[in-house]
């Protein structure tokens, strides 16, 4: 069953934040992202909503609790604790 991963946080700077993101595709798909998407909150741009799929809760718990990903998100300027949930497709 497919999911789909909700992360919401906060960025220092959202140019240098896309640049690291944006770097780390290989990253991405190596852990099983399916497909991916960035939305900017209307009223704060560096308030950030990033969307990706997997095939499997579990690859999404993999990919998301891994100290690559984490380790990134510290080197691109993730604010404080992201907020993450995952969605089964119903």
């Amino acid at each position: 069953m497919a999911v789909t991963a909700v992360i919401q946080h906060r960025v220092k700077d959202y140019d240098a934040w896309r640049q690291v993101y944006d770097g780390f595709a290989d990253a991405q798909n190596a852990g099983g992202v399916t497909h991916e998407s960035v939305h900017r909150a209307k009223d704060d741009p560096n308030d950030l909503l990033v969307i990706h799929g997997f095939a499997t809760a579990g690859e999404a718990e993999a990919f998301l609790a891994g100290a690559e990903l984490r380790d990134t998100m510290t080197q691109a300027g993730v604010e404080g604790q992201p907020r993450i949930e995952i969605y089964e497709d119903a």
